[in-house]
Parts: C-alpha cells; structure tokens; sequence
C-alpha cells in the first residue's frame, strides 16, 4: 500500500514511543518528537519531487510497522481527553505527553451516574460509575439519603488535593478514586 501526501500533518496528534532504535537521521530531533516522526517530517527537506515522495513513502511505512507492532501509538486530542477525564482523582506522575499543542482544558469536576453503590465494613460508601470509576467516602459524614444505581453524582477538586462528590445535587461528603 503507498501512501500519498500533499503536505504531512502532525497538529493535534501525540504519538508515544517505546524504545524504537535509532530511525538513523542525521539532524537531532527536537526534544520530545519521536525518531519515526522526525524521520517523516525531514522529507519536506528534500528538493527534488521524487526523492522527497520515495522519503515519504519509507518514513510512512515505517511509521505504519511500528505502529502495527505497538513500538509507537498514535492518540488525537479526543482521545487525549478521554484519558485525562478517567484519570481525574488519581495522583499520577505526568500526563503531559498527552498536553501538546493548544493547552488542554482543566478538568476540575466529572459528572457520571451510579452503576452501584454500597457500604463498606467501616459503614462507608463506595460508589462505582458508569465509566467504570470507583470511588470510596473518606469522611464520617453520614448521608442524608443512601446514594442507588441511576443516580446523577458530581464529583469536584476540593482543596489540598481532595475531592467532594454530591449526589443528586445533594450535600457534599469527601471521598478518593480507588478505581
């Protein structure tokens, strides 16, 4: 399969490497690009047309096999979001791979809806959502109403690092992502 084009785009796209070996270009890439993309973007540099379309036809097969192989794996802004958003509560390292290119909104509150809730054996409620995210009550406080599956729940950054969730617009109880 060749494939063909008119001008490369890379905007909106972050690719995550593995430990590729070395692409073999001749200019160091810039700092946080993977090989296999400085390769393909180095094609623009070469003048004549066919020699810059053979470069493109390698640089995109290798991309291709290397992403067939898993060594590389290509992620959109939706995608990107999609991961941010399921990691909201839990304390990781970085995500900045996935922060390239325009500033990635700030997600400081998730809306979801009880799939399950029940008590653990300390008299706490763990609420596990539709998305599959689970998260476990910290707090003493004891709920005014018992949170059931079908329940609208809003769970927000409260300070020092901790989260607040509200179910059905009810009072708030502190609780952390286990899940």
């Amino acid at each position: 399969m060749t494939l063909r084009f008119a001008r490369p785009t890379l905007a909106g796209v972050v690719i995550l490497t593995a430990a590729l070996p070395s692409a073999g270009t001749a200019q160091p890439k810039p700092e946080g690009r993977a090989a296999l993309v400085q390769k393909l973007a180095d094609c623009r540099k070469v003048a004549e047309d066919s020699a810059r379309l053979a470069c493109y036809d390698a640089a995109a097969a290798d991309l291709e096999q290397a992403e067939a192989k898993g060594d590389i794996v290509v992620v959109d802004r939706e995608q990107a979001r999609t991961v941010r958003r399921q990691a909201f509560g839990f304390s990781l390292p970085s995500l900045s791979v996935f922060e390239r290119g325009d500033k990635p909104e700030e997600i400081d509150r998730i809306e979801g809806v009880i799939a399950r809730a029940h008590m653990d054996g300390s008299g706490k409620w763990v609420l596990q959502l539709e998305d599959g995210a689970s998260w476990a009550q910290i707090d003493v406080q004891e709920l005014s109403l018992n949170p059931k599956p079908g329940q609208k729940v809003v769970i927000r950054k409260a300070t020092l690092g901790s989260f607040l969730a509200s179910v059905e617009g009810r009072r708030a109880f502190r609780v952390r992502r286990i899940g």
